[in-house]
């Protein structure tokens, strides 16, 4: 997009200052993201354009994202702390709304957070365990939300709507590979009643339904120059669902040793130590809004989340590779085989993940 459409669709939001330039921000895999610089002292802002192919209800995920951050900011301030460093400020347009329409496109503005930076990788126990204690506060502060929160991405973390989609394309093998991954597939089936068991959980009630994040990667946390954090971001995916769904999925991506793509497999396998700090910091802020029973399955929603990666992976590429993008042809074959040595490397460990959990 050119930069005078660009400076034609920021001029539609209520920010301060003048504009300066606009430039592109991040590498733009869902969202394309621009950052706005304006002269002189006036704040910075994000500019950004949602797709609206993987979330096709935005203004409800803006709704969503307003309620959160409202209630965020409250309980911030109510601390003495500086909501506007320590929460994402959405910037409204000049007519009110939370986003604008331009053709089909959604765009939105935020308050871009100075002298703050994120990391790609738990390169240290230290960095792990100041994540947790970002998706640990974030949670233990909206512990308390009541608002109702919209389903921006249908069945996400549901095993059971998963495995209707898995049932179905594994019924029509649409590119004949399903006889070329059978020892794959009876891994996923072999598994598949202890899965459901956990999501039994959450649909009878006994694990709460919660504000989850559902993106927790170290890259969605704002830390200050002293590599304390300031803020979690990117809050797209902000839903309803258990909260051991976000700690499943930090210790997912947090603790493998190797790549989410590893080809060599001797190089994948969870880091204990790194699971002990990350939990170390999720604790410190969560466990006393955690209830019993969310305490006593935390080690295993790691085990969960990963296996709905394998799960996934898997009947991409038995689909033909129609979600996930791919850099070769087998690629989602390597994600599978990679995430599924991570899980068993859990499930070797998992003994001590849940000593590690009591301890704490």
């Amino acid at each position: 997009m050119n930069n005078t459409d660009l400076i034609t669709i920021a001029q539609q939001f209520a920010f301060e200052g003048q504009i300066a330039d606009i430039k592109p921000l991040g590498e733009g895999f869902i969202n394309d993201t621009y950052i706005l610089h304006t002269a002189g002292d006036a704040p910075n802002y994000i500019l950004q354009r949602k797709n609206h192919n993987i979330f096709p209800d935005v203004p409800a995920m803006m709704r969503n994202i307003e309620r959160v951050t409202r209630h965020l900011k409250t309980k911030v301030e109510s601390a003495g702390g500086d909501a506007r460093r320590e929460v994402l400020t959405i910037i409204p347009t000049k007519q009110g709304e939370l986003l604008h329409k331009q053709g089909d496109d959604f765009w939105t503005m935020s308050l871009f957070i100075e002298d703050s930076t994120t990391h790609d990788k738990a390169t240290s126990p230290r960095l792990a365990y100041m994540g947790g204690k970002a998706i640990g506060r974030f949670q233990s502060l909206l512990a308390d939300f009541d608002e109702p929160l919209a389903e921006v991405i249908k069945g996400f973390h549901n095993i059971r709507w998963r495995f209707e989609q898995w049932d179905n394309t594994l019924a029509e093998d649409r590119v004949g590979r399903v006889e070329t991954v059978a020892s794959e597939i009876a891994w996923i089936e072999a598994r598949r009643e202890r899965m459901l068991n956990f999501w039994r959980m959450v649909e009878e009630g006994e694990l709460p339904l919660r504000v989850t994040h559902n993106d927790t990667k170290l890259s969605n946390i704002l830390f200050d120059k002293n590599d304390d954090v300031l803020c979690v971001i990117d809050l797209d995916t902000v839903m309803l669902s258990t909260s051991l769904n976000d700690f499943g999925d930090a210790i997912r991506s947090y603790t493998n040793r190797g790549a989410e793509d590893d080809n060599n497999l001797e190089n994948v396998g969870m880091d204990i130590d790194l699971f002990r700090a990350y939990t170390e910091g999720y604790l410190s802020e969560r466990k006393e809004t955690l209830t019993q029973v969310e305490r006593e399955w935390l080690a295993f929603s790691a085990l969960y989340i990963t296996y709905e990666q394998v799960l996934r992976f898997l009947m991409d590429y038995i689909d033909g590779d129609r979600y996930y993008k791919i850099a070769y042809p087998t690629h989602n074959l390597v994600r599978t085989k990679a995430q599924q040595r991570l899980l068993e490397s859990m499930e070797e460990q998992y003994g001590t993940m849940q000593e590690i959990v009591a301890s704490i």
